[in-house]
């Protein structure tokens, strides 16, 4: 009898995940719908999707959203954005997943996204695609943020998670406090558009910064013993700055390796001439860099193979950079663009290029969400791995 009720309850167990709800949200209720968002959160069940059909005419679902369970948030029309007029809330939780996708904010800078409070006992994980956002706010404790092709027009600030293909005033990585719920990946930051740049405090994980088009990138913590990388980004200030745009200022008393290796830069000298800054507290390898400004460092800076002054052009409207920096970043092959040459100095360079993140024929619409792909194999078996999404 106890064998039987077993079974029973496992195949209840499977019947309830296989079939999660899709929960529609329409205009005035449309069809039997939900007319609100806040009504299908509250019918919903843990897992389930909830589709939201944009307004005709453009107009808002005006309410404050509180998130919590793990939900899917999907628009009714593919690439057709809902808009959503205000605050939205998520409610930590260990194991918690909410996904929202296609999401309009409004121009409200008071609106945001939100995570309510460090996750106890867990990680909570939230996952923004293809969204018009105002502030991205989520870096509390045990919290993983991955967010994709967005366009933010304030900040993002995150705590841990991979940020890819979005355009935002700047990108922020920090913690209210300290994990207790490690998670067992990097911060990934890979081909976003920031005008304000990078800045990184946070002491509980490894980063990655790759092709992006920033202003500066900024570093004011990290992991004790990390491996940390710089790559094949373009940091371009026409505008003056005070410090130099690889500034790297430990004040946590970590130590670490910080790699910093076939970027292109340029900047307009105001208090400093220096390309990049080092207080000492983290060891800095500085390798196949080019500046239009001479190279200068301050601080300890192990270098090799740096270029500068060199000639190259940037666009801070069509984003690009040319001139000496092509076929100039580190000859090894696991750096090497997609077209299998020499790595092009920049955000073009290397398998991470630019191009995969914004697509010239796509109506820049990310079609690449996240890739790693080795470059070189010798033996053994070759993993690949990448991601995107629909709506």
């Amino acid at each position: 009898m106890t064998k039987q009720l077993s079974i029973v309850v496992l195949m209840s167990l499977f019947t309830t995940k296989a079939f999660a709800a899709d929960l529609y949200v329409r205009n005035g209720g449309a069809g039997g719908a939900y007319s609100t968002v806040t009504a299908a959160i509250n019918a919903a069940a843990e897992g389930d999707r909830i589709i939201i059909q944009p307004k005709t005419n453009g107009s808002a679902y005006v309410e404050n959203l509180t998130i919590n369970k793990s939900l899917t948030f999907v628009s009714e029309t593919a690439y057709n954005r809902y808009f959503i007029q205000g605050t939205i809330t998520i409610t930590p939780a260990a194991g918690r997943v909410v996904t929202i996708s296609s999401l309009s904010s409004g121009n409200f800078t008071i609106y945001n996204i939100v995570a309510g409070g460090a996750t106890t006992g867990g990680r909570t994980t939230i996952n923004l695609l293809n969204c018009y956002l105002n502030n991205v706010n989520t870096n509390q404790a045990n919290t993983t943020t991955n967010i994709s092709g967005c366009t933010v027009s304030g900040a993002i600030a995150f705590s841990h998670g991979r940020c890819t293909a979005n355009k935002a005033q700047n990108i922020t990585i920090n913690s209210s406090a300290l994990d207790t719920s490690l998670a067992t990946s990097d911060v990934e930051v890979y081909g976003n558009i920031s005008s304000f740049g990078i800045t990184h405090s946070q002491s509980n994980y490894n980063f990655k910064f790759y092709n992006n088009f920033l202003s500066a990138i900024t570093v004011l913590a990290i992991k004790t013993g990390s491996s940390n990388e710089i790559i094949n980004n373009t940091v371009y200030n026409p505008n003056g700055t005070d410090v130099a745009p690889f500034y790297i200022n430990l004040n946590n008393g970590n130590t670490g390796n910080i790699a910093i290796m076939n970027n292109a830069s340029s900047f307009v000298s105001s208090v400093t001439n220096t390309c990049i800054y080092n207080n000492n507290n983290a060891t800095v390898t500085a390798t196949y860099n080019m500046f239009t400004n001479a190279f200068l460092t301050e601080g300890n800076v192990t270098q090799s193979n740096n270029t500068g002054p060199a000639n190259m052009n940037f666009s801070n409207v069509n984003y690009t950079v040319t001139g000496m920096n092509v076929n100039a970043g580190n000859p090894d092959l696991d750096y090497t663009d997609l077209d299998l040459t020499r790595n092009d100095i920049g955000h073009y360079g290397g398998s991470n290029s630019w191009s995969n993140y914004w697509p010239i024929d796509n109506a820049g619409k990310p079609q690449v969400n996240y890739l790693l792909t080795p470059r070189s194999v010798s033996s053994g078996t070759l993993n690949i791995s990448g991601s995107t999404f629909s709506r």
